[in-house]
């Protein structure tokens, strides 16, 4: 195992890098805490998924007629928790 501050990691980017992608252990320490260097296995990893926004209002707002028309659902989730998503997707940028 490799332990590598980040002043020199910065110094010595494509080393450390390359000792990751080989499969070294390589530990990232700072002030703020350490950090394994490891590679991405699966190219998946390494895209987020996109989500279609506009199918999820689509589906919400279906679901809210279901629960005005029978008074039960178990899909709802406390508008605080939605507020708070969409502050992050706003963030975001998205």
């Amino acid at each position: 195992m490799t332990i590598v501050t980040t002043r020199d990691f910065r110094a010595n980017q494509t080393k450390f890098l390359d000792m990751a992608l080989r499969g070294e252990h390589v530990v990232l320490k700072s002030r703020r805490g350490s950090v394994r260097l490891m590679p991405v296995e699966d190219k998946a990893e390494e895209e987020e998924p996109k989500r279609d926004v506009t199918a999820e209002i689509c589906q919400a707002m279906k679901d809210w007629k279901e629960y005005l028309e029978t008074g039960k659902s178990d899909k709802f989730r406390p508008a605080e928790e939605l507020i708070y998503e969409l502050r992050n997707l706003e963030a975001q940028g998205i």
